[in-house]
């Protein structure tokens, strides 16, 4: 293999397994390894640090390996220059270029590092005519003749610090210190992120729930209604369901013709959702049927009065859909991803593709916790990138009955 690249990383990188996962992705991507320099922590606060040459039969194979490894850290010794292509036409990046993560990047331009605005996963690198700024830009959104960031040269990776441990000498075996485990105590959890939350609103940030239609269905609405009028829900993301059955719930007290009271069906419960969904088109909007009294209650209700932003993205399965529903994907794509400039925290409630879909938007600074009965969502969501996910295994109802104990004066479920 005559093309090779040295790479260097720091962290703790054997008991988090980063070497390990280094190693495992240079064979994968068919590539090759030799160990240059290894100094290993001596103590559980100090950081070990690994200089390693990758080689290949390509130098193109090369560059694929080093942005792979850049995902955990690993960074080139020699940076180089950001290497700078037009882009070709709209909506196309030049062949060879860089694909981001959703760690903090720079770009090394005009012999100094510079930051890269906006970190999010799967984008391109665009620097300004000037190079005096770069941020990261979707295919869909590059226009023709923009400056693409291409290779690995001159791009350097941040990763998250390492989470700090209360007792560093308990470093080694623990029970339930997996990111998705349903034997945690839920109410230390709930406790932690009621904390987590209060923290995020004393610094001015915002709170983003993702949201699905269990909310409603369990009877979660109260109390997330609860929280949001006592300002802890500042953004939310959901597509037509969880909207359009909040609305039924509201205007015929049953969700999917069940009746959230009694738990059965009503006669002529099947038809409920779709009603409410006619009236909801034929008053012009939510925040148009909140003005003329029609929507009196609820989670959307309770968003429009205190003025509080919502972006509903539809599917193939919707129906209606409700008039505030992006039924353009890439459009609602956009509209979620200008909605995220000061988030601080996300939960993501009983729903797995918008939580993905989430997930893929934010970057890895922004804590996000994940509560659903499936552990696979949270599984899902690591799986795809979002490593900093940590997953809340219970029952969706007790969880927001119990978030809104912790954070509202007063709150009982009437």
């Amino acid at each position: 293999m005559d093309h090779a690249k040295t790479v260097e990383l720091r962290g703790h990188l054997i008991d988090q397994g980063v070497f390990a996962r280094v190693m495992d992705d240079v064979l994968e991507y068919s590539g090759a390894y030799s160990i240059d320099r290894f100094d290993v922590g001596r103590h559980h606060t100090d950081e070990s640090y690994v200089q390693l040459t990758v080689t290949a039969e390509t130098a193109e194979q090369v560059e694929r390996i080093v942005m792979r490894l850049q995902t955990h850290g690993a960074n080139p010794l020699d940076p180089g220059i950001a290497t700078l292509k037009p882009a070709p036409a709209d909506g196309v990046f030049p062949e060879d270029f860089y694909s981001t993560t959703n760690f903090d990047t720079q770009v090394r331009l005009n012999g100094g590092w510079m930051d890269v605005r906006s970190s999010e996963m799967d984008c391109g690198i665009i620097v300004s005519t000037d190079h005096g700024s770069a941020w990261t830009l979707p295919v869909s959104d590059v226009k023709e003749g923009e400056l693409v960031v291409c290779g690995g040269e001159g791009v350097k990776v941040l990763p998250l610090p390492e989470p700090e441990r209360s007792d560093p000498a308990s470093a080694g075996f623990e029970f339930m210190n997996s990111g998705v485990s349903s034997e945690r105590p839920q109410a230390l959890q709930v406790r932690q992120i009621a904390q987590q939350m209060r923290d995020v609103k004393a610094r001015g940030e915002k709170i983003l729930w993702v949201g699905g239609p269990a909310i409603v269905h369990t009877g979660a609405g109260k109390a997330l209604e609860a929280l949001i009028d006592a300002g802890y829900v500042d953004l939310i993301f959901a597509g037509n369901a969880l909207a359009a059955h909040d609305i039924e719930s509201n205007l015929y007290g049953t969700s999917l013709g069940v009746d959230l009271d009694k738990g059965h069906g009503v006669p002529h419960g099947h038809e409920h959702h779709i009603r409410a969904i006619n009236r909801i088109r034929a008053c012009g909007s939510i925040a148009a049927a909140v003005d003329q009294g029609v929507l009196t209650g609820g989670i959307m209700h309770a968003m429009v009065k205190n003025g509080k932003q919502y972006v509903l993205v539809g599917s193939v399965r919707d129906d209606g859909p409700l008039p505030d529903v992006h039924t353009d994907v890439i459009d609602g794509q956009r509209a979620m991803r200008d909605a995220l400039p000061g988030t601080g925290f996300a939960i993501m409630v009983a729903t797995m593709l918008h939580s993905i879909a989430t997930g893929n938007l934010l970057p890895a600074s922004v804590p996000l916790v994940s509560v659903d009965i499936n552990p696979a969502t949270v599984t899902k969501l690591a799986d795809r990138g979002s490593a900093q996910a940590i997953g809340v295994i219970t029952d969706i109802g007790l969880f927001c009955e119990q978030l809104a104990g912790e954070l509202v004066k007063g709150y009982r479920r009437e």
